[in-house]
């Protein structure tokens, strides 16, 4: 197994378009966690889903309406939240925005894309 990349800098690493008309690059993952940086246009939507990665999410930059099993909050640039294996969950951009996510175990799905949108 080659040794996982353990830092990353600003502004490294390609974006790739989500199906939802945003913007992720995959900023570092080994095989227990992922980091992702999620960028997003007044506007935009993350729309509801949910996965059975828990998934902690920090907000950069921004204002987002977020909805965590049914419950809606507004949060803007140093605020956090949390989603627990398997609830739905989704964003709207209020302003433009970034958000930080954590993901554990690491989004195979997102990994599988970025290597194929790379070759």
């Amino acid at each position: 197994m080659t040794k996982p990349k353990i830092f990353a800098h600003a502004g490294e690493g390609a974006w790739t378009p989500t199906p939802d008309g945003n913007r992720r690059r995959v900023l570092l993952s080994t095989d227990e966690l992922m980091l992702v940086e999620f960028g997003f246009d007044k506007g935009g939507v993350g729309a509801l889903h949910s996965h059975p990665h828990v998934q902690a999410s920090y907000v950069a930059e921004g204002r987002f309406e977020v909805t965590i099993d049914g419950r809606t909050e507004i949060l803007e640039a140093g605020g956090s939240f949390i989603v627990p294996s398997g609830l739905v969950h989704g964003v709207k951009a209020l302003e433009a925005g970034r958000l930080v996510d954590s993901f554990t175990p690491p989004r195979a799905d997102f990994l599988a894309l970025n290597q194929r949108d790379s070759a």
